[in-house]
């Protein structure tokens, strides 16, 4: 039996459903997060429905409250013997009205806060659980559209657009999942992050007014790669684009840009 334990947010649709159902098929324990209870046990019951011997448990958070995301990894750090791998996949996209600024819980651009801020506040949160569960690995869906960081306007006070805020806050993400990695090397736990698919069949994409182009199956597949391919073990601190390991916006190699970037979100996580 495969014991694996994977953490997936943003399981209640779209691609986090789509992975969520894959892994089950290969006898993965699943944590699903969602922020709606009646979506998270609607796909719970439907995971069960094709793995029915898949261990299958929910955890409800909003990540746009940073509050509640340290909650939960409390809460996760405390009921689970084991985690295996974490994918931060939970997203807010350009959003249906792109020039309404909107805000996080503790006041920070939405997007940056859900997209940058909560999955790397997760990933410290659950650290002591993963390293104890290593070899154990960190996934991070980014994007492969991605716009340099103004650090003098990260929040996006001026100039506010929702798909250019996205953009941003996956390339923060991106610069992120670069550091983690250089910190845990030698822990056991690889952070690497991926483009999974160009403009999927999701929710987001048709908010925003954009045609999908390719399925959530073509998100699927390289996402579950990066969980699942033993070849993988120890590669870390890498971003691909679907299956290549290939080179993210330049920014994201900037020494000075990452030093200041994690600065600044230390001091806003907490």
């Amino acid at each position: 039996m495969n014991s694996r334990t994977t953490l997936i947010t943003g399981a209640t649709q779209g691609l986090g459903r789509g992975i969520a159902l894959d892994l089950a098929a290969r006898g993965d324990t699943l944590l699903l997060h969602g922020r709606d209870r009646s979506r998270l046990e609607s796909v719970a019951a439907e995971v069960r429905a094709v793995a029915p011997d898949a261990g299958i448990r929910t955890y409800l958070a909003d990540l746009a409250d940073l509050d509640q995301v340290h909650a939960m990894a409390a809460q996760i750090c405390a009921a689970e013997p084991r985690l295996d791998a974490l994918v931060n996949n939970a997203v807010a996209g350009g959003g249906a009205e792109p020039l309404r600024r909107e805000l996080s819980r503790q006041g920070y651009e939405l997007r940056f806060a859900v997209n940058h801020l909560a999955p790397y506040a997760l990933a410290l949160d659950l650290l002591p659980l993963l390293t104890a569960s290593a070899p154990a690995r960190v996934v991070n869906v980014a994007s492969i559209g991605q716009e340099a960081l103004d650090f003098d306007n990260v929040m996006l006070e001026r100039d506010y657009e929702g798909l250019r805020a996205y953009c941003r806050s996956k390339l923060a993400m991106i610069m992120a999942t670069f550091e983690l990695a250089a910190e845990l090397k030698g822990t056991g736990v690889t952070v690497n992050t991926l483009h999974p698919a160009h403009l999927m069949d999701t929710d987001g994409v048709r908010e925003y007014g954009l045609t999908p182009v390719t399925s959530i199956d073509e998100g699927v597949r390289p996402t579950v790669r990066l969980i699942t391919d033993p070849d993988l073990e120890s590669v870390t601190g890498r971003y691909f684009d679907q299956f290549v390991d290939t080179r993210a916006h330049d920014q994201a190699y900037d020494a000075n840009a990452r030093k200041q970037l994690m600065d600044l979100t230390h001091a806003l996580i907490g």
